[in-house]
């Protein structure tokens, strides 16, 4: 049967002998209806941007054997960001799942036994528009509770010790704008973006009350443990930066970010990361998301689909895999991306 990935598919096979007679390289089409960049490229940003995304990764043959499971995050359709198409070139069978938490969607492959390094390459065109919120018609109290938003993470507890920091950096905000942003003024202006030595980049929220460095995740893990510890709903985000100065090329890291609940305004987005580094666009960062990303996952603590053995993952950017039940490290993945000129992507309806 056609997988249906949000829209019309349809599904193209031919037979491949790289693994073993029987196995297919499945090719779906879905059409839908590093270095800092310099801060002139990032403060010109276009109010939309549309790439062709590149994803391989490649499993090792284990050691020792068993069923090995691999899950590959999908990107996310959203108001702000539109995947016109999805090809993915794998010579096993695949499935498409969605968690029920966050509604992450990701590819699931399950292999018998691997005798032999597993390819997987997926290609996505995605056009990604600028996010800017308006505040005007903010309310001044807080809006209705949103559930897993107001919710402690594994990394990001919402213990006495967080609450009495959120509480001393917001003393004397009236509204809940005002509390967010004296949050998002102390993360930006108290930590530094810093990946030397060890510890960053796990999001925990005691490293970066204790270090004042790391990374996205570790000033997201601060921005919104602060933010739920004073009563505001916020998320978290995760995808691929785009560099502003470069139209194609290979993509070094991750980047991740955050969103805030108001009521009256709906979600407001923040870079406190991006703020740090860039300190001229400090205030643009408190209320926008340039197009220079591509969104992928939200949430901490994920559980994937089909449901993984190991433990819930702390974010899910990078591929997972499983063998015999247990985490496997075996994997490699890179990501190239190569700008596509607006004539060459017609049809974005937004």
């Amino acid at each position: 049967m056609p997988l249906a990935i949000r829209g019309p598919t349809s599904i193209v096979k031919s037979m491949s002998s790289r693994f073993c007679s029987g196995c297919r390289l499945v090719a779906l089409a879905v059409v839908l209806v590093g270095p800092f960049p310099s801060p002139t490229a990032r403060a010109q940003s276009p109010d939309h941007r549309t790439v062709d995304l590149t994803y391989h990764i490649e499993v090792a043959p284990p050691l020792h054997p068993g069923p090995v499971s691999v899950w590959i995050p999908l990107p996310v359709e959203d108001a702000h960001q539109w995947v016109i198409s999805t090809e993915v070139e794998s010579p096993v069978d695949y499935t498409v799942g969605t968690e029920s938490e966050y509604g992450n969607r990701m590819l699931h492959l399950r292999v018998e036994t691997l005798t032999e390094p597993l390819p997987v390459t997926l290609r996505f065109r995605v056009r990604r528009h600028e996010v800017r919120a308006e505040f005007d018609g903010a309310s001044t109290t807080l809006g209705p509770p949103l559930g897993r938003w107001l919710e402690p993470d594994r990394l990001v507890p919402l213990d006495q010790r967080i609450r009495t920091i959120a509480l001393e950096t917001t003393d004397g905000a009236r509204t809940p704008l005002d509390r967010a942003r004296r949050v998002y003024d102390y993360v930006v202006d108290t930590m530094t973006y810093d990946k030397s030595g060890t510890g960053w980049g796990r999001g925990d929220i005691y490293w970066a009350c204790d270090a004042r460095a790391g990374n996205c995740t570790d000033f997201h893990a601060l921005f919104i443990g602060l933010n739920r510890a004073v009563g505001i709903p916020a998320t978290f985000e995760i995808g691929f930066p785009l560099p502003p100065d470069r139209r194609d090329g290979q993509i070094e890291g991750y980047h991740c970010w955050a969103q805030f609940f108001l009521d009256g305004v709906g979600w407001v987005p923040v870079d406190t990361s991006e703020a740090n580094k860039f300190p001229e666009l400090h205030e643009y960062f408190f209320g926008a998301h340039d197009a220079h990303r591509v969104l992928f996952t939200k949430g901490r603590d994920v559980t994937l689909a089909p449901r993984q053995q190991g433990p819930p993952l702390n974010y899910f950017i990078y591929p997972y895999v499983e063998v015999g039940g247990q985490p496997y490290d075996g994997v490699t993945h890179r990501v190239r991306f190569t700008d596509v000129p607006d004539d060459a992507a017609k049809g974005d309806p937004r």
